[in-house]
């Protein structure tokens, strides 16, 4: 079976907290668990930040889906924890005032002519969706233009004793510069944008 392309719909909120995690797993609600139970390794993931109308990033999974039910994400049910998990590793990753405009590229894609023209966001309603490859690729190409060539993820394992946190400089006694021990994790930098988009997000 060949991989399959996703389409994320998150919020602003929560893509920080999987990016202070490292990029290194992904949630789904359990609304969408039919879904997501079919996530398997290299499927790609793209993110669309739905209070922000724009694509943040791209991730490619890296296991099958499990369950969990340790809190992580925030939602607006209190019973709701995105139980339905996958390992994932970040490719492509913008920060905030970078992202690709969703209203100009949104209309452009292949899954949304489903709907009419000006239904275009209908499209994203919901959390994770199938989308064709083409769309996949597309959006993929301009996160990179948006964010040049150095958008591409660095990513580095920390190993520890599993739990995550960040990373910090710190002097030890005897005065040498050095970092804080810390708990298994990814840690990764993205690199300000060297190229401006056609495409960039509405302010």
């Amino acid at each position: 079976m060949g991989k399959t392309y996703w389409m994320l719909v998150t919020t602003q909120e929560n893509l920080e907290i999987t990016r202070a995690r490292g990029f290194s797993m992904q949630g789904v609600d359990t609304k969408n668990r039919k879904k997501a139970v079919r996530m398997a390794p290299e499927d790609r993931v793209l993110y669309y930040v739905s209070d922000k109308k724009g694509f943040a990033a791209t991730a490619t999974v890296t296991s099958y889906s499990f369950e969990d039910d340790e809190r992580i994400w925030k939602h607006q049910r209190e019973q709701e924890v995105f139980p339905h998990r996958v390992e994932i590793d970040a490719n492509v990753v913008l920060d905030q005032p970078d992202y690709v405009d969703g209203f100009q590229v949104g209309p452009t894609l292949e899954y949304v002519k489903k709907w009419p023209p000006h239904l275009w966001p209908h499209a994203f309603f919901g959390m994770l969706h199938i989308i064709p490859q083409r769309d996949f690729n597309f959006v993929e190409s301009e996160l990179k233009r948006a964010g040049g060539e150095e958008s591409i993820v660095q990513v580095a394992e920390l190993a520890t004793n599993g739990a995550v946190a960040a990373a910090e400089s710190a002097t030890g006694s005897d005065g040498a510069s050095g970092v804080m021990e810390t708990s298994s994790r990814k840690l990764f930098s993205v690199a300000r944008k060297s190229r401006k988009s056609s495409h960039r997000r509405r302010m």
